[in-house]
Parts: C-alpha cells; structure tokens; sequence
C-alpha cells in the first residue's frame, strides 16, 4: 500500500461515480504512477502474432478493462475479502511491444515485467495471445526461481513448432520446461480437449512432467476433485497461473482464437479458481481474449472476472500470512 496511507488506494467508487464512466483502468483501480507502492500491477500486453488460427488478442487488454467496469469490487462473496482494501492493486497500462518480430516482442515484455515484479510483488497479465507467457515466466522465475505451473486450457501448449516457428501461442511451455522454468513434476493442465496433431503429442507432454486434467475429467472429479488435485500438484511451490480463455467452451467465451467444444462452463472455472486458497500465487496471465469474435463483452466480462478472483487469492493469502 501506498508510504504514509494506512490504507491503500481503491477503485474508483460506483456510487460516486458511475461504472460506465471514469477511469478506464482495470476495474477503475489507480495507475500505478499514482501510487507510491503496490501489491499487485495488472499489466495489460497487446501482441498477437504468435496466434495460429484467429488473430485479434492484440485487442483483448483493452475490451477486458471496458468489462471490467461492471465489477463491483468492493468485497468478493464467495472468497469473503475485500481485495482492494486489503492490498495496493495498480494497472501498470501496456508494454509497449512490437507487432511485428516475435523475438523482439518476447524481450520487451520480459523486460517490462521484470521491473514491475521485483519486490516480491504480483504481475497478472492481460494478453494478448499466449506467447506472452513465457517473457511473463521467466520474469517470475527470475524473481522467484522455478515454479509450478497451473495451466488452465483446452490445448497442451507443448508443441515443439509451428511453420518452424519455435515460439509461438502453442508452443511456450515446451519452451518453459527446455529453459528449467518449471519444478519438475510438478506441473498440472486443467481443462484440455482441443485436437491433436499426434500421439507423440502426449507422450512428449508426460514426458515434460505435466499431470492432466482434461475438461471430461472434471465431470468425473468433480469441481472440489479437481481443486484437490491441483493444490496438491503445487504443494507449497511457488506457482504461475497461465489461463487462456478458450478454457471455456465457446458458450461462455465465443471471443477467442481457438474455440474448442466441450469446455468448462464459467461457473465451473470460478469455483476451481475460488478453491486454490492455499496456493502461493507468484505471477499469472489471463490471455486469448479476442474481442472482435465477441459477444455482448460475455468473454471479456469472464476474462475480468478471473482476473478479480486472481486479485482476491492474492489478497486473502496476504491477510492470511
């Protein structure tokens, strides 16, 4: 919170100020040149070309901060905590980053949530597509050293390349384990069902050490099953949470590149979310928001959502310590 404030600064208050209008900040919350020290920095990264089928996450930032408006933010029910006055939260705006070279996109953002994470504060990216999560990796791991990895997501994400392109939205995390950025073993996907190009497609992801919980599992596991297992993949590691949209089945989140069917309603992924109470939340992404795909804000509304509930874990766990 900020230096001389007993208190840290919030939203901007709905009953003050309409939610339709005012700062156009995640959830109205200050940016972070307003504040003096923060607990969390919601750093919006609008690149996209890593995308394989649709394009147009560059966009997703920005439709998920106008959803976002229609958060009342002032105490999470169901976690029972009021995040913003608990913990110092910023928007840290855009990384400035190139829409034309991969490589050079992957430094700029690294190197902007490097800077944001240092203290032992708490990055949660808005993509963007899911390339931006392995500069978003590696600047938690940097900070914190190897991590955990709670991937929610209709596909693996392990592919080797794509068009001989070693970094892409589908690749990443083939790329994370490769780099050591990941504790061995200890790595869990959650809501898998998308195609495949090949067994070995499998094969090579358990041998990444990844566990699996595909979205057909969750009907048999059960929301408090699936909780379970997850808490338990981690342990007490440090963890990065990775969450692409596409999770969803496309009735819950039409606006993304690669919708999959048979995914996990929204109700599903915010109870699994709301469960993981003990984990210890290093730094996450919530990514492939792509908003001309979109529905009356129904993807970017989740995508905010999610992002409020990330806020909340990180400050119910704070409260806690």
């Amino acid at each position: 919170m900020p230096e001389g404030s007993s208190k840290p600064i919030g939203p901007v208050a709905g009953t003050t100020v309409p939610r339709f209008a005012g700062a156009a900040t995640f959830a109205r919350v200050p940016e972070i040149d307003r504040v003096t020290r923060y607990d969390v920095a919601v750093l919006g990264v609008p690149f996209d070309s890593g995308t394989s089928y649709r394009p147009g996450a560059r966009f997703g930032p920005m439709a998920v901060r106008q959803a976002s408006r229609h958060l009342r933010p002032g105490h999470h029910v169901e976690l029972d905590c009021a995040p913003f006055s608990t913990i110092q939260v910023a928007d840290a705006g855009d990384v400035a980053v190139t829409p034309f070279s991969i490589d050079m996109a992957i430094e700029q953002i690294q190197a902007h949530a490097s800077e944001l994470v240092s203290g032992g504060r708490t990055v949660i990216a808005i993509g963007g597509d899911h390339t931006v999560a392995l500069p978003m990796l590696r600047s938690v791991v940097r900070a914190h050293g190897p991590v955990a990895l709670v991937h929610f997501d209709a596909h693996l994400d392990t592919w080797d390349t794509y068009f001989n392109a070693p970094v892409t939205h589908g690749t990443i995390f083939r790329r994370a384990f490769e780099e050591n950025l990941l504790v061995a073993d200890h790595s869990i996907h959650v809501g898998i069902r998308g195609p495949i190009y090949d067994h070995a497609d499998l094969d090579d992801d358990l041998r990444f050490g990844f566990r699996t919980i595909r979205a057909s599992d969750v009907d048999d596991l059960g929301v408090t099953g699936a909780i379970e297992a997850i808490t338990e993949r981690v342990a007490d590691l440090p963890v990065y949470l990775s969450l692409d949209i596409d999770v969803l089945d496309p009735a819950f989140a039409p606006g993304t590149g690669t919708p999959e069917a048979g995914g996990l309603t929204s109700r599903e992924l915010l109870r699994i979310l709301r469960g993981l109470t003990s984990i210890n939340l290093a730094g996450a992404d919530v990514v492939e928001v792509a908003p001309a795909y979109d529905h009356a804000e129904v993807t970017a509304l989740a995508a905010a959502t999610v992002i409020f509930d990330l806020i909340a874990l990180v400050a119910r766990r704070g409260s806690a310590a």
